[in-house]
Parts: structure tokens; C-alpha cells; sequence
């Protein structure tokens, strides 16, 4: 699924027009990234939780030249599906 079919299906689900559906997606989006952007952690109750995580510098290897190369320290986000999701996924109706 693409966003623009998400966009339909909020729509479709929420009897909201495109347009209306779109500022919809957009806004939770926005709203997650903004909160992940300041470090804090989103939690979604049966879906998920969102978090920031530090990944520490560390050396590796060009993959052309076998060269080594250094890696910068950086901040990622990460993602824990909740356990709805993970059950949805693995096939229980729980």
C-alpha cells in the first residue's frame, strides 16, 4: 500500500473526501515526526511504538574497494510493532 491508496482508504472508511482524507494522513504524520524529531517516544497502543535510538560510530568497508571507512555516530528511529499487529500479522484473530 502506497499513501496514496491509504489516502483513499481513510477516505473511503471515514466518509471523507480526498482532499479531507489527505490533510488527515498528513497532519498524523507530521505530528509523529515532529515528536520523534524532539526524542520522544510515540506509542501506539496494539500497533506500535515509535522511538529514537543512538547508533554509535563505528568503522566499515568501502564495498568497491575493500577500503575502510569510518561511519559517523547518528540518531535512527525505530520501530516495535505492538501486539495486535504482530498477531495480526501472524495470522491470530486475538
Amino acid at each position: 500500500m502506497n499513501k496514496g491508496e491509504l489516502i483513499e482508504q481513510v477516505a473511503k472508511e471515514c466518509g471523507l473526501g480526498k482532499a479531507d482524507a489527505e490533510r488527515v494522513v498528513a497532519s498524523v504524520f507530521g505530528t509523529i515526526a515532529i515528536a520523534i524529531k524532539a526524542g520522544d517516544k510515540v506509542a501506539l497502543p496494539g500497533f506500535g511504538t515509535f522511538s529514537v535510538a543512538e547508533r554509535s560510530a563505528r568503522e566499515g568497508r568501502n564495498p568497491k574497494s575493500g577500503e575502510p571507512i569510518k561511519i559517523a555516530a547518528k540518531k535512527v528511529v525505530k520501530f516495535k510493532a505492538g501486539s495486535k499487529l504482530t498477531n495480526l500479522m501472524m495470522g491470530s484473530s486475538t
